[in-house]
């Protein structure tokens, strides 16, 4: 129609021409205001229906500007959430898919303008419309989401109603990050399997008729690629070439060089590395037979080329482009079969930096030489007409074109100012003859738009009469391919005419008339068969007479099928499989083996147990569907009998026939053994299944001595909440380290071989949730360790936990830092776990270890004592209880830092707290998850906790801690 948008990336504006971008107008979508455009989307069903994604400058206002009438008038449709990326239906122009930034899924069935949220945790770009012909309802999508635990799965919902409930989970088990993909009628997914772990990656090269092409990286592989072929249902491989050269690209996404060739079906190119060395191969009969290309017999001058084969063949780059608007090394499109472009080089292999142009009109049978080097291509009207462009970065003025099939060029000025060309664009349709040249004259300058019109180079219309034909052959010049014989129009090089919209290419299509004789000694029209069927390997090639398929040492040719149904009969593989597509009549069936064999009864084999989801570890309460499958036996008459561990058992008939669902729900923790057992008279298999039932985790608390002594044995331990947590496996990370220890204790003895401040870290799972805690342990040559006890009135008030012994702990460095002007940095108050209530005072090192350190500590020392044993320690808890601090024994000496048993021993079993009503702590209102609060107020005015004046004759210090000066998280 003549409609061009232009999307002006700098400025996020859009610009619409009318006239095939003679002349361009500014859409200025809202008025007074700045609107900044993102990204914009064609219905691919009509193309009249356009949806730009756009933004106030500030992205603050997100919004969809839609139109009807092809970009003439928008209806602006506010959102409420940033969209990332659009999906049309592919049947249906007013349904939508939209991806938010927030990682959420909506549906729009009026083309965008009432939205539905469809689900949470949504992989970008792996969100899939129903197949048409194959999906039954065309509201079912496709999307790879993340379950609460973490891991990604496969689920498919109808758009009508799409929570958590009503999504179908369709593979058993979790799938890898970003691996779901849809193609055709195939569903591919990524999973850890045993069979995986040989291999490091799989990409899918082609799902066309009725066949998948898959690339695998192998476990030896570095930079290269097996390319596979598959059965109709996509379960069976074999090998069809090796040594695919890969490139890994940025962001971790890899290429390997491998094209399709567009159309014409069944034909590839490929990149072969062996030896370090790599080639270019070509395949006519979808991957059964490569060879090598043959080299041009001149150059581009018409001078003789010296490049005689196999020494010397040519070599492509088979690289696709990084910019979306310019073409990659080679070029093909559907609608001009038999027409490739690309760039590379002659000899004996495939050279980096050399990338000269070269040409083959009859789908690489024969190459030409066109230039020296590599140039962006456009085709237009069908390759009716090739633009080319050199690929530079310099600036450019010039463009080149043919419109013989590139037997010769013409050169074209299409601007006065020479450019720096950005891309080519022509109008969606392969009839088109004009093309828009962009670019920029510097790199701070507007984008410069330039068409180019080839209309008036061609003044009529063609007839059948300018139309010739040409038959595909191969390499060889046979014609019989694939089982037919395929004819393709081509235009005579002297007709001056516009192929248009009625331009059909292909010709003609009948299947090869095969002679009836030994296969083997025929080498006229025969059946085509794959290299080796599924288990078997091709000995050499299969042109060479004698040539024979051999069973792999795994395989057994005469087992049956895991579909052989008792009373039925199958054949013997012979190792030859007719490819797919081949389309060949009568001739000789290799494929079949004169041994028929009956359908025995076979046992239960392969039997596996699972769950959706593959959430082995659920919650109290929890839905658990559990599904079987079974690899092979004669399921019409297998008995299932179903044991789901707390008591409830069940007898199934064809259980993994009728996919009846076993679901339950367990009530209590615990572990429980789930077995099924299938029988028929043939034998019996049994498949087990642990499932953990548990509460998720709600914290850990890591228990541990702030101070420690250098090389001397320091004993983590870690407290879990709630406390019957089961199954929890602990993370200890100690200081910097990257590997962590894993133990099932929940303690772990560690030395600290450095002096210095060391972060101690645990981590605790139970399958169900992840939790930590981190603790700073200072780490002395030399320290002393003072024991401290508390009147008898405090173990009645100690809840034993983490929190309440921190507290007090600090209330007893402030007050002693207090009365004694000891730096309250060189004082450190462990209040250690269980009854009685005990504390271990530990006084640093001074800061000045150049003076004599004996006299310093025993100053400090003897202050410490001093105000212990004069009773001036203590505090006032609830009620005006006081808790005198004193001396563990007064005729005790000190301890020296570190000493063996100092805190091993002191860490014990928690015990159970007191009961709920116990006093406890006044002034500490901390609540925490999952435990008693140990700071009650009861509507009373809150008090502070003091040191009380000592009315004996000794001076005494009366000391007024508010509760917010003990931590800045002490709230109520």
């Amino acid at each position: 129609r003549g409609k061009v948008v232009c999307h002006l990336c700098r400025e996020r504006k859009i610009n619409l021409s009318s006239d095939y971008g003679t002349t361009y107008t500014k859409l200025n979508l809202m008025p007074g205001t700045t609107i900044i455009v993102t990204n914009f989307y064609i219905c691919p069903m009509n193309k009249r229906k356009v949806i730009l994604v756009s933004s106030t400058i500030n992205e603050h206002d997100q919004m969809l500007f839609i139109s009807t009438d092809e970009g003439s008038s928008f209806q602006r449709q506010s959102l409420a959430f940033t969209v990332e990326t659009l999906l049309f239906h592919p049947k249906e122009e007013d349904k939508l898919l939209a991806y938010s930034k927030e990682a959420k899924l909506y549906v729009s069935t009026d083309l965008g303008r009432k939205w539905t949220l469809l689900q949470e945790r949504v992989s970008k770009d792996h969100v899939f419309w129903s197949v048409s012909g194959v999906d039954v309802d065309p509201d079912l999508v496709h999307m790879e989401m993340q379950d609460t635990s973490g891991g990604f799965l496969y689920v498919t919902c109808l758009i009508q109603n799409c929570s958590d409930k009503m999504v179908t989970a369709q593979f058993l088990g979790k799938i890898d990050r970003n691996s779901l993909s849809v193609q055709d009628e195939y569903i591919f997914v990524k999973s850890c399997l045993s069979f995986f772990l040989l291999l490091q990656d799989v990409q899918i090269v082609s799902t066309d008729e009725n066949q998948v092409f898959l690339a695998l990286q192998e476990w030896y592989q570095t930079d290269t690629y097996n390319l596979y072929q598959s059965d109709p249902q996509g379960v069976y491989y074999s090998l069809v070439l090796e040594n695919v050269r890969s490139t890994k690209q940025p962001e971790e996404s890899v290429l390997t060089d491998i094209l399709e060739v567009r159309g014409v079906k069944g034909v590839f190119l490929a990149n072969q590395k062996v030896d370090g060395k790599v080639t270019t191969l070509i395949t006519y009969n979808k991957g059964r037979d490569w060879e090598p290309l043959n080299p041009p017999t001149n150059d581009m001058n018409g001078k003789p080329v010296n490049c005689k084969p196999p020494e010397c063949q040519l070599h492509l780059h088979l690289r696709w482009a990084d910019n979306p608007y310019v073409s990659g090394t080679v070029h093909t499109k559907d609608s001009a079969p038999g027409l490739i472009m690309g760039a590379g080089n002659i000899g004996s292999q495939l050279v980096e930096y050399k990338e000269e142009m070269y040409i083959t009109s009859d789908c690489g049978r024969t190459w030409r030489q066109v230039f020296e080097e590599e140039h962006h291509i456009l085709y237009l009207d069908h390759g009716g007409v090739i633009v080319a462009i050199k690929d530079t970065s310099i600036p450019l003025k010039v463009l080149k074109f043919s419109i013989d099939e590139g037997w010769t060029w013409s050169t074209h000025s299409f601007t006065n100012t020479s450019v720096f060309v950005d891309g080519l664009l022509s109008e969606p349709g392969d009839e088109t003859l004009v093309m828009t040249v962009f670019g920029h004259i510097s790199y701070r300058s507007d984008w410069e738009l330039v068409k180019v019109d080839f209309r008036q180079s061609f003044p009529r219309q063609c007839t059948e009469a300018d139309y010739d034909s040409w038959k595909l052959t191969d390499l060889q010049g046979e014609k019989c391919i694939m089982g037919q014989e395929r004819s393709y129009r081509k235009r005579k090089e002297s007709a001056l005419c516009i192929k248009g919209k009625s331009y059909t290419s292909a010709l003609m299509s009948k299947p090869c008339q095969l002679l009836s004789f030994i296969y083997e000694l025929s080498m006229q029209c025969v059946c085509l068969f794959a290299p080796s069927d599924y288990g078997f390997e091709r000995a050499q090639s299969l042109k060479a007479e004698g040539d024979r398929c051999f069973a792999d040492f795994w395989h057994d040719p005469d087992a049956p099928p895991d579909d052989c149904h008792l009373g039925h009969t199958y054949e013997s593989s012979t190792g030859y499989r007719k490819v797919m597509s081949d389309l060949c009549e009568g001739g000789v069936n290799k494929q079949q083996s004169s041994k028929q064999h009956t359908c025995p009864m076979l046992p239960p084999r392969g039997l596996q147990l699972g769950i959706k989801g593959q959430m082995l570890a659920v919650s109290p309460g929890d839905d658990i569907t559990f599904i079987v499958h079974q690899e092979q036996g004669d399921t019409s008459s297998t008995k299932y009998q179903v044991d789901l561990g707390d008591g409830v058992r069940a007898i199934y008939q064809n259980l993994t026939v009728t996919d009846e669902p076993i679901q339950h729900r367990y009530e209590r923790l615990g572990v429980y053994r789930v077995t099924v057992k299938a029988e028929n008279p043939a034998g019996h298999d049994q498949a087990t299944l642990y499932i953990q039932v548990t509460d998720p985790l709600q914290e850990v608390h890591l228990e541990v001595v702030p101070i420690a002594r250098r090389n001397q044995e320091v004993n983590l331990s870690a407290v879990v909440l709630p406390t019957e947590a089961n199954f929890t496996v602990f993370y200890w990370w100690i200081g910097g380290s990257l590997q962590p220890t894993l133990t099932l204790d929940s303690s772990l003895i560690v030395r600290f071989p450095e002096t210095g401040e060391v972060s101690v870290t645990v981590q605790a799972s139970n399958g169900r949730s992840m939790v930590q805690d981190t603790r700073v342990v200072r780490v002395f040559d030399h320290f002393q360790v003072i024991p401290l006890s508390f009147s008898k009135n405090l173990d009645r008030l100690n809840p034993n936990i983490p929190e309440w012994r921190e507290d007090v702990g600090q209330v007893v460095t402030r007050i002693l830092a207090k009365l004694t002007g000891i730096p309250q940095d060189s004082l450190v108050t462990m209040v250690k776990p269980g009854l009685p209530t005990t504390a271990d005072l530990y006084l640093l090192p001074p800061e000045d270890t150049q003076t004599t350190r004996k006299v310093l500590v025993d100053k400090r020392i003897f202050s410490i004592r001093q105000a212990l044993n004069e009773n001036n320690i203590s505090f006032i808890v609830r009620g005006g209880l006081q808790v005198l601090v004193s001396l563990a024994d007064s005729n005790a000496g000190l301890h020296s830092g570190g000493g063996p048993g100092v805190w091993a021993l002191a860490v014990i079993l928690l015990l159970s707290l007191l009961a709920s009503g116990a006093f406890v702590l006044y002034k500490f209102k901390r609540k925490l998850p999952g435990r008693n609060v140990y700071a009650q107020m009861h509507n009373e005015k809150e008090q502070e906790m003091t040191s009380p004046v000592n009315h004996s004759n000794h001076s005494g210090v009366v000391l007024s801690i508010n509760s917010r000066e003990l931590h800045s998280y002490l709230t109520s």
